[in-house]
């Protein structure tokens, strides 16, 4: 069952990460989370997602705007550092608590609070309505980038708030794709870098096949996607997913999860 759902997943968000708001890692952590502790699912989502990215990259490089991509994507490098350090720091700081739910102990640690909450303000935001959205103005892509690198390495939430700068970039739907992989790939690189040291720390618990076999069903959906690139939304999809983005922060949030 676990790689049922895990690789299912992986293959639909590579997929709909091409044409909705949503990206892989989106999509992928809640699946891990439902199997794994809430550091190490981040700690998987983001080795899919940074190998996914190597291979999207290959297929739309030639789209890259390496103006925009160096200038939002070098502070999101470092915002991701900042970001990646505080998740090992609250991963490794033994906190728990623990009370009574329903008749039932539960626990919750620091992590599964923190990134509750921010998958429940990521599921309300994708639930306003499209016309309510602007993103960014250009002049912006610099702190966007410490602050979409911050998230991203903290929580593996980045999709939505690269998508929010780069929407004003000027970019064609291409180059849109395209720059927002590469400042993926950015952000992937630095906070893997400083995930290192929690990946070892649990290096037994780890299921390695499981691993390897959600880069390839994420492999597949790209390469799926990448024969679609129409970029389009999907509202349908989006307020599906950020419902079931809602079950699982409040899951997370309760210690039921």
């Amino acid at each position: 069952m676990t790689y049922l759902v895990v690789c299912s997943v992986a293959a639909l968000a590579a997929l709909l990460t091409f044409f909705s708001g949503f990206g892989l890692g989106t999509l992928l952590l809640p699946a891990f989370a439902l199997f794994f502790a809430i550091e190490k699912a981040v700690a998987l989502t983001a080795i899919v997602h940074f190998l996914n990215g190597i291979f999207k990259l290959a297929l739309v490089h030639r789209h890259i705007d390496r103006g925009v991509a160096l200038r939002f994507g070098l502070p999101a490098a470092l915002g991701a550092l900042a970001g990646a350090w505080l998740l090992v720091n609250l991963a490794g700081s033994g906190i728990r608590i623990d009370y009574t739910l329903f008749g039932r102990a539960v626990s919750i640690t620091p992590p599964q609070l923190v990134i509750g909450v921010l998958l429940l303000l990521f599921a309300a935001s994708e639930l306003r309505p499209a016309a309510g959205r602007r993103g960014f103005p250009a002049r912006w892509q610099i702190p966007g980038g410490l602050i979409c690198g911050f998230f991203g390495g903290l929580a593996g939430l980045q999709g939505a708030l690269r998508s929010a700068f780069l929407l004003n970039a000027g970019l064609d739907k291409a180059g849109y794709v395209a720059t927002g992989a590469a400042v993926a790939f950015f952000i992937d690189l630095s906070r893997l870098s400083m995930y290192a040291s929690l990946i070892a720390r649990h290096h037994a618990e780890f299921d390695y096949v499981l691993l390897g076999a959600s880069v390839l069903a994420a492999l597949a959906g790209s390469v799926v996607g990448n024969r679609f690139l129409h970029k389009a939304t999907m509202p349908g999809i989006q307020k599906l997913v950020a419902m079931l983005l809602f079950a699982v922060a409040l899951g997370l949030i309760t210690g039921l999860l």
